[in-house]
């Protein structure tokens, strides 16, 4: 008998402009500048077949992360949510228990790509709050470019037991054709650590409307290094609207994945995010 296949979607996001907090979301990006809801979401990912998600946070606030617990709450197809918390408050690892104790909070993830200094992640102040991490059995989400890679590589090897993914394949600048220092950065955090990677935003970095396979170089490399069984398929959005539409990062991902027999595509839309985040399916 064969078991049907669970699509998870292991990266998008929902925000209500008014709550106010998402520095980065100005009018200037016009295309993702509204409102979005997890039905909006739903709308384009349960047509090709994806039945649920991660919620991943978009501020630096723990207000979103509660705000996002209630999205989840209020929908089952929410399977998991990535939040934030204040890793140098003087009672982060206390904050950090609070969040767990919720069960859809998978994960959290400072917004490393904004923070100016790329080795802020190493700085002693933050060891309590990602040992609470570890000890809770949270994800560390990495939202990191090229320059962040070597000093991830560093929090690994300090860290063990932190379950890492690395967020859109490190956003390589694909649009400037950047293909090192990324991809030996890419190579040396999939040989070197247990850390997975997601296969989602590389068309937001290739530029506006891409022409179609303008990414597969970078797409293959994360597959090469990583292997089927440590990439996690997400779809960024809306973000990815940035560049084109959720379809068209599905139809490009398949062609990727096309090279991969059936458990390993398998693996990579779903299965894969099943077991970095602990994800429980809900019963039909």
């Amino acid at each position: 008998m064969t078991l049907p296949v669970t699509r998870i979607d292991a990266h998008f996001h929902c925000w209500q402009l008014a709550r106010g907090d998402y520095g980065w979301l100005t009018p200037a990006l016009a295309p993702i500048y509204r409102d979005v809801a997890v039905a909006d979401w739903q709308a384009h990912a349960a047509p090709l077949g994806i039945s649920s998600g991660v919620l991943v946070q978009a501020a630096p606030t723990e207000a979103e992360t509660q705000f996002l617990l209630a999205q989840a709450d209020a929908n089952p197809a929410v399977l998991g949510v990535v939040g934030w918390v204040d890793m140098l408050a003087a009672d982060a690892t206390a904050r950090i228990e609070a969040l767990a104790r919720h069960p859809r909070l998978k994960g959290l993830r400072p917004m490393l790509q904004d923070i100016a200094d790329a080795e802020w992640i190493l700085q002693p102040a933050l060891e309590p709050a990602l040992r609470a991490m570890a000890a809770c059995g949270l994800v560390f989400d990495a939202l990191v470019k090229s320059a962040h890679l070597p000093h991830i590589l560093a929090l690994a090897a300090r860290h063990p037991d932190l379950r890492m993914v690395i967020d859109h394949c490190a956003k390589p600048d694909i649009a400037a054709g950047e293909w090192q220092p990324w991809a030996d950065g890419i190579s040396r955090i999939a040989s070197e650590t247990r850390a997975m990677c997601k296969l989602s935003g590389l068309m937001t970095e290739a530029g506006p409307r891409p022409s179609p396979g303008a990414v597969r170089r970078w797409g293959a490399h994360v597959l090469q290094c990583f292997g089927a069984s440590r990439v996690v398929w997400g779809s960024d959005w809306p973000v990815l609207e940035l560049a084109g539409s959720y379809e068209q990062w599905w139809g490009e991902a398949q062609e990727l994945l096309a090279g991969l027999d059936a458990e390993g595509q398998a693996a990579v839309m779903g299965g894969n995010a099943m077991g970095l985040y602990r994800l429980q399916v809900p019963p039909p």
